[in-house]
């Protein structure tokens, strides 16, 4: 019989995919979700809120892991609203799951929560998974998202929180939009272009969430990215040559500011700023990379 892993809020360009690897693997794979219940190309879709307990506890209980993503996307404008609902939907699904766990008599061996890099801030120093963490809304979103998923002690069921980098992917994710404008000659430095991009191969990262709850000795925190990050600069620089474009303009500061703000209805900050960080602890566990060479990552992912 298939194990089954629970993906909660696994509905977007992470979840979806890792539900895929999944299943190629041999597991059985429900999705926690928003929508409607339905089964679609041999996934389950449960209905939940991320809130409340509800009927959906009952696929927990006798799960193999359980693997939550969700949480209000990041890519908007950070009004009140919006600062509020990005909090308490990573506080909410955290202290709902570990409270469906606590009631169930066949527990997961483990609960395994996709967190981010953005806790170290905006810095040009190389980030272990103990460097200093950074200052404003997005580190003091991840501080309370891990104090709040490591709180509650669950006896039977391991705790491992993966930081996620940039995800570099097939049909979504953070590539795309870049891919566009490239195409549309406007694939220059972004600000300065000094910032880091601490990206990561969806292969890798999936990988890394099969090895966290597969493995029983991997628990606690770690930083999941390749151990290669580059500068803004390098990185547009890589893309340009891979979609056989030439040089590109600038896009200073100012511009990423009006344009972030009036078009893409997002917060400038996440193009202008970056974190030079390393997977220390995945490499010293023997973690083996796919992708650590950006040039040929993007090659695969884009002419494949």
């Amino acid at each position: 019989m298939a194990k089954k892993v629970i993906l909660a809020g696994g509905s977007g360009f992470l979840g979806r995919s890792l539900a895929e690897y999944l299943l190629v693997k041999g597991y059985e794979v429900v999705i926690f979700s928003r929508g409607q219940a339905r089964q679609e190309n041999g996934i389950r879709y449960v209905q939940w809120d991320g809130t409340h307990v509800g009927e959906w506890v009952r696929e927990i209980d006798g799960s193999y892991a359980v693997i939550n993503f969700t949480g209000k996307s990041v890519n908007c404008i950070y009004t009140k609203k919006n600062r509020e609902e990005i909090m308490r939907s990573r506080l909410d699904s955290v202290q709902v799951l570990d409270q469906a766990i606590g009631q169930c008599d066949h527990p997961p061996q483990a609960f395994v929560q996709a967190g981010s890099l953005a806790i170290f801030g905006d810095t040009t120093a190389l980030c272990d998974e103990d460097a200093p963490h950074g200052t404003g809304f997005s580190v003091e979103v991840c501080q309370a998202w891990e104090q709040a998923f490591f709180a509650q002690e669950l006896p039977a069921t391991r705790k491992v929180m993966l930081r996620i980098g940039f995800v570099l992917g097939k049909h979504g994710g953070a590539l795309e939009p870049l891919m566009k404008l490239v195409s549309l000659n406007l694939g220059g430095t972004v600000g300065s272009g000094r910032q880091y991009i601490s990206w990561l191969h969806i292969d890798d990262c999936n990988e890394m969430f099969l090895q966290a709850m597969e493995l029983s000795q991997m628990s606690g925190i770690y930083n999941a990215t390749s151990p290669a990050a580059v500068t803004n600069r390098e990185f547009m620089a890589a893309l340009r040559k891979v979609m056989n474009k030439g040089w590109s303009p600038p896009a200073p500061a100012p511009l990423v500011w009006l344009g972030a703000y009036l078009f893409l209805q997002t917060e400038p900050s996440l193009a202008l700023t970056g974190r030079n960080c390393v997977p220390k602890r995945l490499m010293d566990q023997g973690f083996r990379f796919q992708h650590t060479d950006l040039e040929n990552a993007l090659r695969e992912l884009i002419h494949s």
